[in-house]
């Protein structure tokens, strides 16, 4: 009986083996992988200035950025996949940029990344860009930095050869003015902003009065006042990369009575610079690639961010990185296997994608807005007073 009672027994663990064997494997994707990879997030780099002069942009950076990936992900994500954002200090310094690029390319998990928006850092960190091959957004207008037969940037803000031709054609042909001095920065941003300034002004037969470099983090601008006096200018046209600089130069300008007319870069409009300047910057106009009032886009745009963040005002520095972020995951979801060069293709392929910022058809030198809206500054708040599309090149 004993041994009867062993043999059945043995033949049931044969039976139990036997299903084990047979038993089928999980289920894999055609490409051999657990389907749970297919809801692992996607990362997403992304550089910003969180210490030194230009942190309060890069707050308003990381801002548009997280707001645009808190709607991406509410929406499904990428294809099921959640975004998710790897964030690296650029200390806003060159040096900085370049080490905070090369971290994130350290990580071969980040199939693009979104960048700078200081046309100096972006400068240079370009050849560490071309060297990676990897889709990177720019928020720096410097002409040449998608003029350098670089394949890679992506700029998601209207260029310097645009600005330079609208704030010129605003300030002759509409201010009436024709002695007009240029202050910038000594830096790709401001140097080459200048040059785009007098290549503008050769069609109406004028020259700039007074050119003013000065370095950034200037804390004295008297020596600039001063010879903007001597020279008798009645427009001041600037290119003024940090707030901080636009802060003090305002302040000064009103405490040594500079009354000019000016017309400024985008960061004349940035929230920043306007807590920095108090009410010296009322009565000035700017060029803005967003505007609240310049699309039904933007206006939703505005309406969503000051939502999430406690009814602040949003602005550019906000504005192109949540574009960037966005379309980012548009040309992520037409191709899943996240290769560098279907992810380029795609974005070259973009045409009429409407963003916060306006709307967007890239180029094949990787340009992808071509307007400005023209501003003027009421007591910090902007009066939306035109918007000019103007030739990429």
């Amino acid at each position: 009986m004993r041994r009867g009672m062993g043999l059945f027994l043995a033949l049931i663990m044969v039976v139990l083996v036997g299903c084990s064997s047979s038993t089928p494997a999980p289920a894999t994707s055609s490409a051999g992988k657990d389907p749970a990879a297919n809801t692992k997030p996607i990362k997403l780099g992304l550089i910003i200035p969180a210490t030194g002069a230009s942190v309060e942009a890069g707050r308003f950076q990381k801002q548009g950025a997280e707001l645009a990936v808190e709607e991406i992900n509410k929406a499904g994500g990428v294809n099921g996949r959640p975004i998710k954002l790897v964030i690296e200090d650029d200390q806003s310094t060159n040096p900085g940029a370049v080490a905070a690029l090369q971290k994130l390319l350290e990580d071969k998990e980040i199939p693009m990344i979104v960048s700078s928006i200081r046309s100096t850092q972006i400068q240079a960190m370009l050849p560490t860009i071309n060297e990676a091959k990897i889709p990177v957004a720019i928020g720096g207008t410097n002409y040449g930095l998608t003029h350098s037969n670089s394949q890679w940037v992506f700029r998601f803000r209207p260029h310097d050869g645009m600005s330079a031709k609208v704030m010129v054609k605003f300030v002759v042909e509409e201010l009436k003015k024709t002695k007009i001095a240029v202050v910038h920065n000594t830096d790709a941003f401001g140097n080459g902003g200048r040059d785009m300034v007098i290549e503008a002004l050769k069609p109406y037969n004028l020259k700039i009065v007074s050119d003013q470099g000065f370095n950034t983090d200037e804390k004295d601008f008297t020596g600039v006042i001063s010879a903007l006096k001597q020279s008798g200018a009645d427009a001041m046209v600037s290119y003024i990369a940090n707030s901080p600089d636009l802060g003090i130069l305002a302040k000064q300008m009103k405490q040594q009575n500079l009354n000019i007319t000016w017309v400024g870069s985008p960061s004349i409009t940035g929230q920043d610079g306007i807590k920095l300047a108090g009410d010296s910057l009322n009565g000035t106009y700017g060029i803005a690639d967003y505007n609240a009032d310049s699309s039904p886009k933007a206006k939703a745009y505005q309406t969503a961010y000051k939502a999430k963040y406690n009814n602040e005002e949003p602005d550019h520095y906000s504005a192109w990185s949540y574009d960037a972020v966005t379309i980012f995951a548009e040309v992520m979801k037409k191709n899943p296997d996240l290769k560098a060069d279907a992810l380029r293709t795609a974005l070259l392929a973009i045409k009429g994608f409407q963003g916060a910022e306006g709307e967007y058809t890239f180029d094949k030198n990787g340009d992808g807005l071509d307007h400005y809206n023209i501003v003027q500054n009421n007591n910090n708040t902007f009066k939306l007073a035109k918007t000019l599309h103007v030739p990429r090149d």
